[in-house]
């Protein structure tokens, strides 16, 4: 991947708290929406990448947030190509019955920060930048979509992500 110096995608982690095991039958109409949406997001204008378990087609096997929580971690072109994935598409039924899955949040599960274009984040540096959220409210560094910020006053946290190349360590990897 070829960006300029200053090209910024948009980097987010979303996590959720299962209110019952993935195998269990609750569950079922969740799971089975997976593959879907999953297809749909790899499809959709402005996608760049998403976060998969070793072998898999998706996270739900990865649990670096706790037993019971599964880990949502994707890059995109821009925030608004997020925003139209999220909310103008079928993903939106999803979001719609997700209190069938997923224990209401406290604190914020959502976490959007601007990277450079041609890094993918990994998931110590998302989760990171959840807690950043958590502990200090939206910035710059971490915000969500209700509070959002420009790339342009992110400028100086784009320093804090590593250069990583598509072809180097799995983004993945827990480290």
């Amino acid at each position: 991947m070829t960006s300029s110096p200053h090209a910024v995608h948009l980097a987010q982690l979303n996590v959720a708290t299962l209110l019952h095991p993935l195998d269990d039958p609750r569950v079922k109409p969740f799971v089975d929406l997976l593959d879907p949406v999953n297809a749909a997001a790899d499809e959709a204008p402005g996608f760049v990448w998403r976060l998969v378990g070793e072998g898999a087609a998706d996270a739900t096997g990865l649990r670096p947030a706790g037993e019971n929580v599964i880990v949502n971690l994707s890059v995109w072109e821009s925030q608004e190509a997020l925003w139209d994935f999220s909310y103008r598409s079928g993903h939106l039924e999803v979001m719609r019955r997700r209190r069938e899955w997923f224990a209401r949040h406290v604190e914020a599960h959502l976490a959007l920060w601007w990277i450079p274009a041609g890094h993918l984040p990994t998931v110590a540096e998302a989760l990171e930048r959840l807690a950043d959220l958590r502990a200090h409210g939206p910035s710059p560094r971490a915000f969500t979509f209700a509070s959002s910020h420009t790339a342009a006053e992110a400028a100086e946290h784009l320093r804090d992500a590593r250069p990583t190349a598509i072809t180097g360590e799995p983004p993945g990897a827990l480290r």
